[in-house]
């Protein structure tokens, strides 16, 4: 398929439960392409194309266990894939974006297929996004005794499980900067105590505007963010 696409890719990832989904609904409101989202500000059908690759190499499609491989398969028609379905999504020539979790454990797929993307790496403090894991139905990979017997090294508990399953996302965070990928860090959580700071830089950075009411269209996200918070603190 010939290259229909102005833009180069912006990819947002990061683990699970780290809050990636603030940041693309920032983007969101900027006017960034997104397709059809799901309600974690994930492209259906991207997602889909995702899933498939997860099958296929017999991956978890909820990446949680088990993950991806250092070396993994690369398609060499990657690129075509997801340019053919951003098209029939109905994209123009705005700016566009892919907010996925797996993106960082598939990272040399992606940058092979778009090598100009910019990536934004979303971060969390680890004994949050292990409280927020534990806390969600769906997270539920190191419940399972056997499944903590077969990680390297083995774990004891659910809690060690899931800190181990975050130093795998830091390890691929780090190829990825070693790698020389054009990637960006934030912290969420900061927007939660009121600073915006890193969103306007990283705007800056990925040349979008500000949009005058993030604010005010982030605040019940935001709100919601802060009883979880003040939940978990009593």
């Amino acid at each position: 398929m010939k290259n229909d696409l102005k833009h180069s890719p912006i990819f947002i990832t990061g683990t699970k439960r780290s809050g990636s989904s603030m940041i693309a609904k920032i983007l969101e409101i900027c006017g960034v392409f997104t397709g059809e989202v799901s309600s974690m500000k994930e492209s259906k059908v991207l997602s889909s194309l995702m899933d498939q690759y997860f099958d296929f190499n017999n991956f978890d499609k909820k990446a949680q266990h088990p993950l991806p491989p250092q070396d993994i398969f690369i398609p060499t028609d990657w690129k075509s894939k997801v340019e053919e379905v951003l098209v029939k999504m109905g994209y123009k020539e705005q700016p566009w974006m892919y907010k996925d979790s797996r993106l960082a454990l598939t990272w040399q797929m992606w940058d092979y297929a778009f090598p100009n993307a910019k990536w934004i790496i979303v971060r969390r403090k680890s004994t949050d996004i292990i409280k927020s894991c534990l806390q969600t139905s769906y997270m539920n990979a190191y419940e399972d005794i056997k499944v903590r017997a077969e990680l390297v090294p083995s774990v004891t508990c659910e809690e060690e499980g899931w800190l181990w399953w975050i130093h795998e996302h830091e390890k691929k965070f780090v190829q990825m900067i070693e790698a020389g990928l054009n990637c960006k860090m934030i912290w969420p959580e900061r927007m939660v105590e009121g600073d915006y700071q890193q969103i306007y830089e990283t705007l800056q950075w990925l040349g979008i505007e500000w949009a005058d009411d993030i604010i005010k269209q982030m605040e019940p996200m935001l709100s919601k963010s802060r009883g979880k918070v003040q939940t978990i603190k009593r």
